[in-house]
């Protein structure tokens, strides 16, 4: 009752202040959107099929071997504060002196399967064998390529706490996780442990992990603040209002996380393309951005590159500091370093010129 009463207060307090927080919406047994409804029927799915027979990519793959720094347990041992990304949506913090991960993938493959499906591009900067203690796991939805089974089974003895949105937690507990270690939260739920305070945001996207599951889980963005440092990992999402909304209540960010990257115009309502992540990082009201949900996996049909070349040139329009570092490569957030665009050393015999990368914009008339 405590809390309901509190959440009335809450949201009578943003509402006189000209914005609206609302909690996910569930209609019959279904999670939904609160700006846009995505569905997908026989004419979107004739669409992107044919968009997939006709794409005619160049570099759909790297040409060469993508460079990993290796992230080593006496490098997560030091005190100051960082981040390391170890791919795709998977980045490791550490805030506090304790350590925080993201969606952990270190499988081979983003799939039901290791058979068959989006196959890395490079290997994790260090292995779920030699990751020390966690303090927390953020888990943003259960796709794929963001909830690994087989991770979350080889992580669960290393890691206290394990925070998803709204049933996903089921899942893991399905798996073997204990259900003292996992806290289910909602949109706009707040969860503080060892200083550092986690909230449940909104994201628009989907979920689901096989053919009758759909929207049958909340997918979330995440707030992860300490007493030095404010950051946001985006999750999936196609731009909307909600960015925005978060952007008044927690922000300004030091470092915002932004998915860029498996975008195309068929279904930029669920996945951001370029201008949107740009959008998204001002609206925040960021400092650094860090693009991610790139450079892992072929999950569309740009080249593997573009989404870090089309950010780039976004960002110099913009006046924003781009954080791109090698996989691996350490973060500190008190001394941010100048990071490399590794990503043409890898296509070192294409031509780079400034801001000439074809925009993903294809007819399908």
């Amino acid at each position: 009752m405590k809390r309901r009463i509190l959440l009335v207060i809450g949201v009578i307090v943003m509402a006189t202040a000209g914005i609206t927080i609302m909690s996910s919406s569930n209609e019959d047994g279904k999670f939904v959107n609160t700006d846009t409804r995505y569905e997908t029927d026989s004419s979107n799915i004739w669409q992107i099929t044919k968009a997939y027979v006709k794409a005619n990519r160049i570099t759909p793959t790297p040409s060469t071997e993508i460079p990993v720094l290796p992230v080593t347990p006496e490098q997560l041992s030091a005190s100051h504060d960082a981040m390391y990304r170890l791919g795709h949506s998977t980045i490791l913090m550490r805030l506090n002196g304790k350590l925080i991960l993201t969606d952990p993938v270190l499988s081979e493959r983003a799939s039901p399967v290791q058979w068959a499906g989006p196959k890395r591009f490079h290997e994790s900067p260090i292995s779920g064998e030699d990751l020390p203690e966690i303090e927390v796991v953020v888990i943003s939805h259960d796709h794929y390529d963001h909830l690994d089974k087989d991770a979350i089974k080889l992580l669960d003895s290393k890691v206290k706490r394990f925070l998803a949105p709204l049933k996903v937690g089921q899942r893991m507990i399905e798996w073997g996780v204990s259900p003292d270690k996992v806290i289910e939260m909602d949109w706009w739920d707040e969860y503080t442990v060892e200083g550092i305070k986690f909230v449940a945001t909104p994201s628009q996207h989907f979920s689901g992990r096989g053919l009758f599951d759909r929207d049958k889980t909340l997918w979330a963005s995440w707030v992860i603040q300490s007493e030095t440092h404010n950051l946001f990992f985006s999750g999936d999402s196609g731009y909307f209002n909600g960015f925005k909304q978060i952007g008044e209540k927690y922000g300004p960010f030091d470092v915002t996380m932004v998915e860029t990257g498996a975008y195309n115009e068929l279904w930029s309502d669920i996945h951001m393309m370029p201008e949107g992540s740009m959008q998204a990082h001002l609206d925040l009201k960021g400092h650094y951005m860090m693009p991610i949900h790139n450079g892992t996996f072929d999950l569309s049909l740009h080249d593997w590159y573009e989404p870090f070349e089309r950010v780039l040139d976004l960002a110099t329009q913009n006046n924003v500091t781009l954080l791109t570092p090698k996989f691996g490569q350490e973060i500190a957030l008190d001394n941010v370093p100048t990071t490399p665009h590794w990503w043409r050393e890898v296509e070192a015999e294409k031509h780079w010129d400034e801001g000439e990368v074809a925009k993903n914009t294809l007819s399908f008339n």
